[in-house]
């Protein structure tokens, strides 16, 4: 183990995920561990994760990662906290089918990325039988969805859409396309797939079906 993991672990406080300060040692032992998670994830799935494991590969002390995580189901807790964060902030066009094109394709892209499709997809199976992972995931995308919402809302105040539309709904229905190909099929998620998930979104909007 580096002298510098060493020390970080030796000054890591206790503590909620995440709850830690943003910069130095400790800031760097918490990204190693979450990018093994989210590598370990991406190759065995959420049954085969391993908190030992991932210090291991991570070299950084067990003792530090069982202390800051404690079980597998917070440390993927984490790991989703820090991809929201992580996120690409949303792109405004001046039009709402820019917009969501613009959205569907930062979609699009993570899903059909092998590490981070294959990473979502584990998450989500895992969300199925473990509660802690469930709501973590609830959360991650909450926090994608509100970020995005506000191109909705003013494609509302140029009156592109009805008054009284959903934001939220729009934005979700931009996605779900997405992720049913991704879950239920082997076709491609290609440049067209996104598309046309933003123009269907687009339309329904336009027409008042999440007003």
């Amino acid at each position: 183990m580096s002298p510098e993991v060493n020390d970080a672990a030796n000054d890591d406080t206790c503590g909620d995920p995440g709850t830690v300060r943003p910069g130095g040692r400790t800031a760097r032992v918490r990204a190693a561990v979450l990018r093994t998670a989210g590598d370990a994830l991406a190759e065995h799935g959420f049954a085969r994760l391993d908190l030992a494991d991932v210090a291991r590969r991570a070299d950084v002390g067990k003792s530090t990662v069982y202390r800051r995580w404690g079980t597998v189901a917070g440390l993927v807790a984490d790991l989703l906290t820090d991809m929201a964060e992580q996120s690409l902030p949303r792109t405004e066009t001046g039009s709402l089918l820019g917009d969501l094109r613009a959205n569907a394709e930062l979609v699009r892209s993570t899903l059909a990325d092998p590490r981070q499709g294959a990473l979502f997809k584990a998450v989500i199976a895992a969300a199925t039988t473990d509660p802690r992972t469930a709501e973590s995931l609830h959360r991650f995308y909450e926090i994608r969805v509100a970020e995005w919402a506000p191109c909705v809302e003013h494609a509302v105040l140029r009156g592109e859409l009805p008054k009284g539309t959903d934001p939220y709904e729009v934005i979700r229905a931009v996605s779900a396309p997405l992720y049913y190909r991704l879950l239920t099929s082997d076709a491609p998620l290609d440049e067209a797939a996104g598309a046309r998930a933003a123009e269907a979104a687009a339309a329904a909007a336009k027409a008042g079906v999440y007003a």
